[in-house]
């Protein structure tokens, strides 16, 4: 069949029985076909981002479902990747209570946040990271936007795993190339690491027969943190010893995290950078909005304090104000990276972005009913998907659906009952 073009439809016949073919390279033409090879080794990527004040649900949701949505006031900043996005209302994670507490399993799902006994769960990111975090120097980027502490990333042992405010470090880490002797050093401190780590495990295991459950419970927690560490350091060796990606882009100079503006913007144009020279294809950031925005004109009150607004119209107003500047730094990020060709594509092709709050309305540290927005990724998107606003439809659905968009074989994330309906995989 070397020198034949077959038809796609094509079938083997043979006893009343018709067995259809799957795709083979004689079925699509040489042109096609290369095209297709450049496509499929250019990577998928995923950027997933809270905002952890919630957002406010009468500025957000749109009228109508489907594709014919009428957008709301914070949709029409975003309304330029219309036909690339899919915004979800009705959905939620079960389980997931707690009102603030909710933060913490925006991207594990893990149920009662808010509980004493409370342990967290693996994170979608770090998930995708084991399996196609080896790929790049930086298996994942935990980031955050603001001053205050919080990240979205977590071990499988349920451990945070801290996140970078500052643009520059990350910057430095991604591109400034050390001296020989600075790498030198790196490489030792890398290899006693381990071996130091290897003597605290030992340790903590000849204490665990004079614990209780709760304690062991804690302690194979630690155990496996320290595991996962290890194979960290073990991947963050051989980077060490390959050169650094360069970049005509200067380093970026640190502001205040209380200039929420400017954070946004700084941020998102590292990770931009990170996504374009393969530094990462996994991003994660925290966006913690406790402080004043002390660079947005008509704010004058911290964020958390006018959460708690009450219907009160001139709190509701600064509110509104602070929201919309993430949209349109939201809309910016969506900018740079649709700017970015790949081949026929562009990186946002390539990019599932997904943003988000863990609730649905702050001001009743309610959690369900969550704000959620799926943009790119190479996804036929739906418009508005719209499910029942109180009998809620699994956000985790959504999660596997972004993990077989990565090429991950997996059907099952946390409490997900399948696939997401109303977004499909483009052919």
């Amino acid at each position: 069949m070397a020198g034949r073009s077959l038809s796609r439809r094509t079938f083997l016949r043979g006893t009343g029985v018709a067995l259809s073919l799957p795709l083979l390279d004689a079925m699509i033409p040489a042109l096609a076909r290369a095209k297709a090879v450049e496509a499929a080794a250019r990577p998928r990527r995923m950027i997933a981002i809270q905002t952890n004040m919630g957002i406010l649900p009468q500025f957000f949701f749109p009228e109508g479902t489907g594709k014919d949505y009428k957008p709301s006031e914070y949709l029409k900043v975003l309304d330029g990747y219309r036909d690339r996005m899919s915004v979800f209302s009705g959905v939620s994670h079960p389980g997931v209570d707690g009102g603030h507490a909710a933060e913490a399993s925006f991207l594990t799902a893990a149920p009662h946040p808010g509980s004493g006994a409370f342990r967290n769960t693996v994170s979608l990111d770090q998930l995708a990271a084991e399996q196609i975090g080896p790929a790049t120097r930086f298996p994942t980027l935990a980031t955050r936007i603001g001053n205050e502490r919080g990240s979205l990333s977590y071990t499988r042992g349920g451990v945070m795993i801290p996140s970078e405010r500052s643009p520059a470090a990350l910057y430095r880490q991604m591109f400034v190339q050390g001296t020989a002797k600075e790498i030198d050093a790196r490489l030792t401190d890398l290899r006693t690491g381990r071996s130091v780590l290897d003597f605290v495990n030992d340790s903590a295991k000849r204490i665990e027969k004079d614990l209780g459950p709760k304690d062991k419970d804690r302690l194979d927690q630690y155990f496996t943190s320290v595991r996962d560490l290890e194979k960290n350091m073990v991947k963050s060796e051989e980077w060490e010893k390959k050169p650094k990606p360069s970049v005509a882009v200067p380093e970026p100079k640190d502001v205040d995290g209380r200039q929420m503006t400017a954070s946004h913007k700084l941020m998102y144009d590292v990770i931009r950078l990170a996504l374009e020279t393969d530094s990462t294809r996994l991003v994660t950031v925290f966006i913690n909005t406790i402080g004043n925005a002390s660079d947005i004109a008509g704010v004058t009150h911290e964020t958390h304090s006018l959460t708690h607004h009450g219907n009160r119209p001139e709190t509701l107003t600064e509110l509104k104000t602070i929201e919309t500047m993430q949209f349109h730094a939201l809309a910016d990020l969506l900018k740079g990276l649709d700017a970015t060709k790949e081949g026929e594509q562009t990186m946002l092709d390539r990019t599932m972005v997904l943003y988000g709050t863990c609730m649905g309305s702050a001001n009743s540290h309610s959690n369900i009913n969550l704000p959620a927005i799926l943009v790119g990724g190479g996804f036929r998107h739906g418009g508005h998907v719209a499910f029942d606003t109180k009998k809620n439809h699994p956000l985790p659905n959504l999660y596997v659906s972004m993990l077989q968009q990565l090429g991950l074989e997996i059907d099952r994330f946390a409490t997900s009952t399948g696939t997401m309906r109303g977004i499909e995989v483009k052919a």
